[in-house]
């Protein structure tokens, strides 16, 4: 399935393959699936699969939604011989928010000095094209106010992410707030959307402040 494909990848040296079959398993061993991503390329990435016509970042198998696992055994072999991406399933352990860089700081300064402590901090990554992915607890819709502002991302079931120490072209994805930090907890969704509510008023960005017809009120969870 390789044969084709083997020589274009971007070869890692010994340590940094270690490194990233290590980090993959490290995130089952705390109980987030992972699943391997499609080996950098130059400029584009390749899955081995014969006739995939997709060359960016994307997950390495077909069937990922379904294989991906929390297994560290099973996580390692993928990683024994190839220099895969680490990819995180969204919708299951976490849901994540996705926004541009300039709003990420703001919500992270937010987030760093909120009144609800720990409840509002977790884990965030970012990616070298400046976007910040905040992960948070899975399950809660994006509020009235977000569900149709392009600023903001959710990524729940049948997505994911990029995860450190996964190469793009542009360069690594990197943890802004590393989940050693963050005591590897998740943070409630709504308080961290809150947080993004008001950066984005915070830079003049209209959003609709009231509930539109239909939707009802957002619960908001026990902390």
């Amino acid at each position: 399935m390789w044969g084709n494909v083997g020589p274009r990848v971007v070869q890692l040296s010994p340590l940094e393959r270690v490194r990233l079959r290590r980090v993959a398993v490290r995130y089952a061993l705390h109980g987030w699936e992972v699943t391997p991503g499609a080996c950098l390329a130059r400029s584009r990435f390749v899955c081995g699969r014969a006739g995939c016509p997709t060359v960016g970042c994307h997950p390495a198998l077909e069937n990922w939604e379904h294989a991906a696992s929390a297994d560290p055994a099973r996580v390692a072999t993928w990683w024994r011989t190839r220099p895969h991406g680490v990819l995180l399933p969204t919708g299951r352990a976490f849901d994540v928010l996705e926004v541009a860089a300039h709003l990420g700081r703001r919500v992270l300064d937010a987030v760093q000095t909120h009144p609800a402590g720990p409840g509002v901090r977790g884990p965030v990554l970012v990616t070298p094209t400046g976007r910040w992915m905040f992960l948070v607890r899975p399950g809660d819709p994006l509020r009235p106010e977000l569900d149709h502002c392009f600023h903001v991302v959710r990524h729940g079931p049948g997505s994911w992410i990029p995860a450190p120490p996964t190469r793009l072209p542009e360069g690594t994805v990197r943890w802004a707030v590393a989940p050693e930090q963050a005591r590897w907890r998740l943070p409630d969704s709504y308080l961290v959307q809150n947080a993004l509510i008001d950066a984005l008023r915070a830079t003049g960005v209209t959003l609709t402040s009231e509930l539109l017809p239909g939707h009802l009120p957002l619960p908001r969870r026990g902390m």
